[in-house]
Formats: structure tokens, C-alpha cells, sequence
């Protein structure tokens, strides 16, 4: 089963997220990954393996940034290689996910005949082609984001992380499990709580649906009716 976190705040984030990962790791998997933005830009380091295959990578080509997403993946579709691993990137937007995307055979298509390259064998990679598809065309993060995701049918956790935006993570949940975590001056995600016991005591569970705007300052809720509401901060 795969696993997601992810951090937006003052400290170096591929650290956290590294240690976040390790507490994933009953979960089972084979191979990880982790991005961050550098001065803007999406950076990314992956390994097929096991995390401390990832660790060593990190020790050879360190991860700056203090935002950033990661990912540990069991895999379904495609192999269990490097190339295959979460996060996936493209046209500015790197996303890690769980679940599976039922229709990512007729999108990849569409995507596909316009003019769109893939690089992976997953069903996963549709997602941020497809954001970036929204946003060539013009729409902002959150609409192009939106857009994407209300065209996915599937089970899925996702979180996305857009160059250029140092302050901002998209979250979305629809039958696969996503938390948020809120420390003192930084704000985690993670696919379940256990990830993110050793950053935060303060935890916000998604509910079905739902559609999240994560920023350092909190969290901005969207339901499935797309009604901003207020979740329960538990400890």
C-alpha cells in the first residue's frame, strides 16, 4: 500500500519528509521518492528499493527547499523501478498519489493526441499531465487542479506541488485515507496519522471528497459540493 506526506514551513523539507516516509514503511513498498521546490523549481530524487536507497541519494545530491511532497509506492501499474516512482512531474506540477485512476487509459489517450509525452508506465502520471494541460490553457493552480481532478474517476489520495508556489500544497481524498497535521510553525500531510506522529499531536482527518488549498497559515477545506467547511482538529 502507498504511502503520502508532505511539509510547508521554515525547515528544510526533505528531512521531515524522509523521516515521515520511514514511519510508512509497514505499509509495504518498492521504491520512493521525494520533491521539492529550489528557488521555484520542482526537484526530485527517487529510488527503486528500499528508503534507505533514497537515503543515500539525498546524502549524494542533497534536497534543499522547505516545501515538498513524498511518496513511498507499491506498484500496480508499471514496475517497481526508479523511473516508475512517485513523485511524478510535469509542466510544473509534481504529484504523489494513492489509489488507482480507473479512466487513466482514455486520458492518457486524449493526452496523448495533444501532442502530450509520457515518460512512466503508471496510471498515476495522468494526473499531473493533466493539471499541466489546465494550466497551458490558462487556468490558475486551483481551477486547473480542480478541473483534474473532477475528471478522475477511481479510488485516490493525491497531493500536488506547483513551481512557483512556495506556499501552497493541493490535497484531494476520495476513498483512500489523507490527514493533516499542524505543528507549531509547519503544516504536514500524511495517508494516515502514524506518519505524522513524531512532527504533530494536532491532527485534521479529510473527509470523502473533499478538496484542500494547504498553505503554512492552514488549511482552506472545499466538501464535494465544493462548500468550504471546517474539519475537526483532533489530538
Amino acid at each position: 500500500m502507498c504511502g503520502i506526506v508532505g511539509v510547508i514551513g521554515p525547515a528544510p523539507a526533505a528531512p521531515l519528509l524522509l523521516e515521515a516516509l520511514r514511519r510508512l514503511e509497514y505499509r509495504g513498498y518498492d521504491s520512493a521518492g521525494i520533491a521539492t521546490l529550489v528557488a521555484g523549481r520542482i526537484e526530485r530524487r527517487r529510488a527503486a528499493g528500499k528508503l534507505d536507497n533514497l537515503a543515500r541519494e539525498l546524502a549524494q545530491r542533497p534536497l534543499a527547499g522547505t516545501i515538498g511532497i513524498g511518496h513511498t509506492r507499491w506498484a500496480t501499474h508499471g514496475a517497481p523501478t526508479e523511473h516508475n516512482a512517485h513523485p511524478h512531474v510535469s509542466g510544473g506540477v509534481a504529484v504523489v498519489h494513492n489509489g488507482i485512476i480507473e479512466n487513466y487509459l482514455e486520458l492518457r489517450s486524449e493526452l496523448i493526441s495533444l501532442g502530450h509525452r509520457f515518460e512512466t508506465e503508471t496510471d498515476s502520471e495522468v494526473v499531473p499531465q493533466l493539471v499541466a494541460h489546465y494550466l497551458r490553457v490558462g487556468l490558475g493552480p486551483v481551477d486547473a487542479a480542480r478541473m483534474a481532478i473532477n475528471r478522475l474517476t477511481g479510488a485516490f489520495a493525491l497531493a500536488l506541488l506547483f513551481e512557483g508556489h512556495d506556499d501552497l500544497l493541493i490535497l484531494a481524498r476520495r476513498g483512500s485515507p489523507l490527514a493533516i497535521g499542524y505543528g507549531e510553525s509547519q503544516v504536514f500531510v500524511g495517508s494516515d496519522a502514524l506518519a505524522l506522529a513524531p512532527l504533530t499531536e494536532r491532527i485534521q482527518y479529510l473527509e470523502e471528497g473533499d478538496f484542500v488549498l494547504l498553505r503554512a497559515s492552514g488549511a482552506i477545506i472545499f466538501d464535494h459540493q465544493g462548500r468550504k467547511v471546517e474539519r475537526p482538529i483532533v489530538r
